[in-house]
């Protein structure tokens, strides 16, 4: 028996979904695309989505959109995939790292009322900040946004972890505080195209611009189109640099069937989470808190282990639990470890909670269709190796 930390669920509706597409005449640029984006935008509130290829594409069209590059610095946590920094690299511009809270794992607002106030000082305040809601959980968006009026930087909400989960009491993705969020779609997350990504806004300039970017920066629209002679056709015209980050019909069929069902699949990854929280308090290790303004969409569910009452290491473990056929996983190695980071100039240190965390912290199993003799199967095998 191999239980994965996270795995995606297809069901015949999606299969038949996908299906009626591949039968279809449009496989791409079809009516389907515009069709997922709009369910998204009434799930989440959310004025426009723009559908891409994966959420790194996302990521870097939502950069784009709000104009950052060479000179300018984008802030994000470290405690993130490298997508989530690697953006801001993608436009020429500089990366910085605000540390985490103790408890949700999440971008500390403390720490970045400190940095704000020293980078106002010396004149490097952030462009664009990126707080990542790790696991599913919201960042603490409302003092963020106070901050970015205060300081002038642009919000990007990477939602990667985050559809189908709310923040005091709003649906993540409405952009209620930030400018862009951004969904991943990869098979692990909550709901899948294969790959895929989504980048949502309020702002119609914006939504433009991402649609633009999406697709090799071409219109169609003659209003944004400059004037050619009249005796030359001109249905189209690339009026900036963009790439080909389109999402095709066939995936957003599938994440159009999946969506249907978000609910449900939130509902029973609480189910499984609560199951956790209670089987495993009695380990020593921390359990996921959560913070009484969000309702988690679980994406994943991290334990951290009490290393000082625990005799073996974090990779000893995981490696026994790996052996025992329990594949867990580590979210996150702080980005500015990885060696093309070092080689910026960033060294072990720069963020301690972050680090303290990587140390401690395992991803155990959590998905829709995690039975509850393959869940009996962890908290046992954790219970047993956990000495």
């Amino acid at each position: 028996m191999k239980i994965k930390y996270g795995r995606q669920e297809i069901t015949k509706d999606d299969v038949a979904a996908v299906v009626d597409v591949l039968n279809s005449d449009l496989l791409t640029q079809g009516p389907v695309v515009p069709s997922f984006e709009k369910v998204t935008c009434e799930y989440t509130g959310a004025k426009h989505a723009v559908a891409v290829n994966s959420a790194t594409s996302a990521l870097h069209i939502a950069c784009m959109a709000l104009d950052l590059g060479p000179g300018d610095w984008l802030w994000t946590c470290p405690n993130t995939f490298v997508a989530t920094s690697n953006c801001a690299l993608y436009c020429g511009a500089k990366i910085d790292f605000v540390d985490i809270d103790p408890q949700t794992y999440n971008i500390s607002v403390e720490k970045l009322k400190k940095k704000l106030e020293i980078a106002e000082q010396n004149k490097n305040l952030p462009k664009i900040l990126v707080p990542v809601h790790l696991s599913g959980q919201s960042c603490e968006m409302k003092e963020i946004k106070s901050l970015s009026k205060k300081y002038g930087f642009k919000i990007i909400e990477d939602a990667s972890h985050a559809i189908g989960g709310t923040y005091k009491n709003m649906p993540v993705g409405s952009c209620f505080y930030s400018d862009i969020t951004v969904f991943s779609f990869h098979p692990v997350k909550i709901i899948t195209t294969g790959e895929g990504g989504m980048a949502l806004t309020n702002d119609s300039i914006l939504a433009n611009k991402l649609r633009q970017h999406r697709s090799h920066g071409i219109t169609s629209n003659p209003k944004e189109m400059i004037e050619r002679p009249d005796n030359e056709i001109w249905n189209y015209q690339q009026i900036r640099l963009g790439y080909n980050y389109r999402m095709t019909d066939i995936a957003a069929s599938l994440g159009l069937s999946q969506i249907k069902r978000l609910k449900e699949i939130i509902k029973q990854r609480h189910k499984i989470a609560d199951r956790y929280n209670q089987e495993l308090n009695s380990l020593p290790l921390r359990t996921p808190w959560q913070h009484p303004d969000t309702f988690s969409s679980y994406h994943l569910y991290i334990i951290r282990l009490d290393l000082e009452k625990i005799t073996k290491t974090q990779p000893q473990i995981h490696d026994e639990l790996c052996d025992l056929g329990i594949m867990v996983n580590l979210h996150y190695i702080p980005v500015y470890r990885q060696p093309f980071y070092e080689k910026m100039g960033f060294e072990a240190g720069y963020c301690l909670e972050s680090e303290g965390y990587h140390r401690e912290a395992l991803s155990i199993p959590i998905y829709p269709t995690l039975t509850q003799e393959e869940q009996d199967h962890v908290i046992n095998t954790l219970k047993k190796i956990i000495v």
